[in-house]
């Protein structure tokens, strides 16, 4: 199926009255349910107890959170939170006005460089090479950022820049024109309802005709993720390379953030320095070859490290 035709205008969330679930939020639940799942599977094959597992699971989710909020304060938008530091970890906006945002601001490097930290504490707490954690705890990780960027596709963010004729191509309403705006445009109160009237009424059709085709960047994304988190699964379950200290975790490090690397080609630009580096490359370029690197280090080396586990 082509997506040229989709006009991707979903709702933000459930609303329950007093409080909205946001679909990008109930997407972290999947992804860090799904993960406790073959975290256990994983734990049982190798004996380890469920206190140890309620353990690795709290110290994975914490982690992830801090790590990915942090990175984008600090790799992306250094130069707005340094003026606005209560709004790093709280869901508010209070400039111009008081606004409930939500946790939208998330960075991949910012959460792996914290997961890697945490593991590296669980491990100590636990008595296990801090390689022989990583190597297990990549693979929940890895099908997590499946569903992490089917929320970003559901809440119409970290799009890709205008698809043209190319049949992937996905037209994002609320991207293409904010809250504001489709409020004065349309001169209807509710946002929803704006939204809506520009895809189904005609009298706004030069409106909707605005907006480009996009790639669906957050899709290419998720998709080049299920590769890795497969392969991930088939080397541990199907052959003895679990025993190479720091194997898994390179296939993780290099394949994630080469899938990363690919899709940045067609996203559009989150900010960050890359302007400073004269546009070689996109941030998440940037950011993305150490990782790579590391992770190249690792399968390489993986050989001379044998557990006994």
């Amino acid at each position: 199926m082509l997506l040229n035709r989709i006009v991707w205008n979903p709702i933000e969330g459930i609303d329950l009255g007093f409080f909205t679930l946001h679909f990008y939020s109930l997407m972290f639940v999947v992804a860090f349910s799904l993960g406790f799942y073959l975290m256990r599977k994983i734990y049982v094959r190798e004996g380890m107890s469920m206190e140890q597992l309620d353990s690795v699971f709290i110290h994975s989710v914490v982690a992830t959170l801090i790590g990915a909020r942090l990175g984008h304060v600090l790799f992306y938008d250094w130069g707005y939170f340094k003026n606005h530091l209560l709004e790093i970890f709280l869901p508010f906006r209070f400039d111009p006005a008081f606004e409930f945002t939500g946790f939208r601001g998330l960075a991949s490097h910012g959460a792996a460089i914290a997961f890697i930290i945490a593991m590296y504490l669980y491990g100590k707490k636990i008595a296990k090479p801090t390689l022989w954690v990583l190597d297990r705890v990549t693979i929940p990780a890895a099908f997590g950022g499946i569903f992490v960027r089917i929320g970003n596709f559901i809440n119409s963010e970290i799009i890709g820049e205008p698809s043209g004729d190319f049949p992937t191509g996905v037209k994002f309403i609320r991207d293409g024109i904010n809250k504001f705006d489709v409020v004065k445009k349309t001169g209807i109160k509710n946002i929803n309802d704006a939204y809506a009237a520009i895809v189904e009424k005609p009298e706004f059709a030069e409106i909707l005709n605005s907006i480009p085709y996009r790639h669906p960047a957050q899709l290419y994304e998720s998709f080049g993720y299920i590769f890795v988190s497969f392969i991930l699964l088939f080397v541990y379950w199907k052959t003895d390379k679990r025993k190479d200290l720091g194997f898994l975790f390179g296939i993780y490090m290099f394949g994630i953030f080469f899938v990363r690397f690919l899709v940045e080609y067609v996203k559009k630009s989150q900010g960050g320095f890359e302007s400073a580096a004269a546009d070689a490359l996109s941030t998440g370029q940037w950011l993305s070859i150490p990782f790579m690197l590391i992770g190249l280090f690792f399968m390489t080396t993986a050989a001379k490290r044998k557990s006994n586990a």
